[in-house]
This record gives C-alpha cells, sequence and structure tokens, in this order.
C-alpha cells in the first residue's frame, strides 16, 4: 500500500524513495537492484523525485563519488541521487494538505447546515427513494461512513443486496471508533455460518440484541439519516427508502430504542464457538414480587390486595411487562420471565 498516497506519490515512487532513504545515496542500476525494476524506470522514477524536490541529483567520477554541483542537476545513467530528508521535503505538504482538508472540513459542515435548513421546510426532501441496486449500497456505505457517533440497525435473514459480513463500511466504522449495535431476529443465527459471523463481530466491537422477530430491515446513522426497505413484504429487495430529519426519522429511532430494551444482549459462549443470550434482569421491586404472584397463580384480585395496589394498577404492569418482553399473553410472560432471569 502507498502510505505517501495522500502527499502524491504514486506507489513506484513511494517505493524506490524509501529504498533511496535507507541507502542514503545511489544511482538508478543499484536501486533497481533492490526494487527488482528495470534501471530506465527507476531512473525515470528518480528524476521526477527530483523535481518533487525529495531527492538530489549529483553526476559520478569516474570513481562512483559525485562531483561538483555548479551546473545543471545531471540526468545520465551515472547519475548519484542522495534522499532529502523526508520532514523538509514532506513536511510542507503535508502541512498544506492538512489545512486543505481541514477547510474542506468546515465547509463541510456549513453545507450540511445549509441543507438541514433549506430541507426543513420541503416535505419532498424527507424522503429519498432510490431503486438501483448500486445506488442502494453506494448510499449504504456513505451512510455509515457519515456518521460520526453510532450506527444502529436492524437485521433480517437472508441480506442479498449487502451480506452481514460483506459490509466493508460497517468494518471500517467500527475501526474507527464508531459504536455500532444491531438488532437480529433468532432465526437469523440459524443461517450456515451466521454464528461465526456474529462471534467476529462481537469481537470486534458491534453489540448485537437478539429478538423474536424483527418486521423491517432499518439501519440509522447517528440522528441524522435512516434507510429502510420500500416494501415491508420485500425486506431484502435493493429499493430502499433513505429518511432525512424530520418526525418520521425520530419515529424510526424511537421504535429502535424500543425494540433494544426488550431485545436480549448476545455475548461469546464459554468455549468462545457459540452465543448466548444474557438475561436482563432490570425490573424494579415491584415489577418482581407481581411476577412472583402471577406465576404463583394467585388471581389479580387476590395478588393486587397482598402488593397494596388496585387491581386496575396491578393488570396494567402486568400489560406493561408484556409490552416489555414483547409477548401476548402470560403464559408467554411466565415463559420470557425465566429466560430473561426476572423470575
Amino acid at each position: 500500500m502507498a502510505m505517501l498516497a495522500a502527499l502524491g506519490l504514486g506507489a513506484a515512487e513511494e517505493e524506490v524513495y524509501r529504498h533511496l532513504i535507507v541507502r542514503a545515496s545511489g544511482n538508478a542500476g543499484e536501486l533497481a537492484d533492490d526494487t527488482g525494476r528495470s534501471p530506465g524506470e527507476v531512473h525515470r522514477l528518480l528524476t521526477a523525485l527530483a523535481g518533487l524536490g525529495l531527492v538530489t541529483a549529483h553526476p559520478a567520477d569516474p570513481q562512483g563519488r559525485t562531483g561538483p554541483e555548479d551546473h545543471a542537476p545531471p540526468s545520465g545513467p551515472g547519475t548519484v541521487f542522495s534522499a532529502a530528508p523526508p520532514a523538509v521535503a514532506l513536511g510542507p505538504v503535508l502541512r498544506e494538505r492538512r489545512d486543505a482538508l481541514r477547510a474542506a472540513e468546515l465547509d463541510l459542515l456549513n453545507l450540511t447546515e445549509q441543507h438541514r435548513l433549506a430541507a426543513r421546510d420541503r416535505a419532498s426532501d424527507v424522503v429519498e427513494v432510490i431503486t438501483d441496486v448500486d445506488t442502494v449500497r453506494h448510499r449504504f456505505a456513505q451512510l455509515q461512513h457519515a456518521a460520526r457517533r453510532e450506527v444502529r440497525s436492524m437485521m433480517v435473514p437472508h441480506l442479498a443486496v449487502v451480506p452481514h459480513r460483506q459490509n466493508e463500511a460497517g468494518a471500517a466504522g467500527l475501526r474507527r471508533g464508531i459504536h455500532y449495535r444491531a438488532i437480529a431476529p433468532r432465526e437469523l443465527l440459524a443461517q450456515p455460518g451466521m454464528v461465526g459471523e456474529v462471534l467476529a463481530s462481537l469481537t470486534e466491537g458491534e453489540e448485537i440484541r437478539v429478538t423474536e422477530s424483527v418486521p423491517v430491515k432499518l439501519v440509522i446513522a447517528d440522528d441524522d439519516l435512516a434507510m429502510v426497505p420500500l416494501s415491508s413484504s420485500r425486506n431484502t429487495a435493493a429499493a430502499s427508502i433513505v429518511v432525512h430529519p424530520s418526525g418520521l426519522l425520530d419515529v424510526l429511532i424511537g421504535y429502535f430504542e424500543a425494540a433494544w430494551q426488550r431485545a436480549y444482549p448476545l455475548s461469546a459462549n464459554a468455549a468462545g464457538d457459540d452465543v448466548a443470550e444474557t438475561p436482563t434482569g432490570d425490573l424494579d421491586e415491584l415489577d418482581l414480587r407481581i411476577l412472583t404472584l402471577m406465576l404463583s397463580g394467585l388471581t389479580d384480585h387476590t395478588a393486587a390486595g397482598q402488593l397494596g395496589i388496585s387491581r386496575r394498577t396491578y393488570q396494567r404492569r402486568i400489560g406493561d411487562l408484556m409490552a416489555r418482553a414483547g409477548v401476548e399473553t402470560r403464559v408467554q410472560l411466565g415463559w420470557q420471565a425465566a429466560r430473561r432471569g426476572w423470575a
């Protein structure tokens, strides 16, 4: 990889320059031996580097040593080149590029704010419909590259446009410190190879929780952008909607956070070859007592009397617990309470 490409050097130029730094000085033939390139190609590269001020060219005397420098820089095959100090040669270029990037960053922030203000009053800018698969992939990656703090997502089985471990933008985001949180349905873990992919993502720092089902594919970058399928009945199709800052985006964020609270955290098991669900025992004392009495088989009236609350309050609290667990019956609530360590 050309590490100095950002400073205007090509891979071949950088290779020759690095070898010349190690040698301190040398001619095209010597550097050709070092790099495996032809002497003619190396000489052209050295001449280009001299034009950039990264190397100095000297004529060579018959003994191969440098001669006077009181004439124009030599360019013959016997020319000896020496590397200019990198800090002196590349430092000003680095500062110039850094200043340009900082100016571009400030301009981008200004343009982003202008776009936000302009879009605020235009309802047509709230959503952006894209159907071309390459455009969808590009926008999906772009959304993650633009994230500054966090990317939240809901995964569905059989992703085809950007499969889980082929999300290169996600891997890059994790490396630069972006917080990733994902909710997956249990059936996703049954796909061949998916447990290994989830384990790898957990190792890289992604937080993943599992739930009974995920109704829609979703990805949210910070509180700025979201992507959902154009049709929920075609969850794995490419056609998507990009949602910009709006009440709709706020609803999607709230929906994700509510689902996150109900889902089970995943972690690697002791052997490191499978995933395990972590109970979330985070109920208050009253809820724990309500669950205990409900599971004991007492009537609502009797249980409420023992707790010193009204039957209506008792039933409302049970309804809240069912919603929190994502279930519809008290029998299901009892099963979920056992799994989550609530009772």
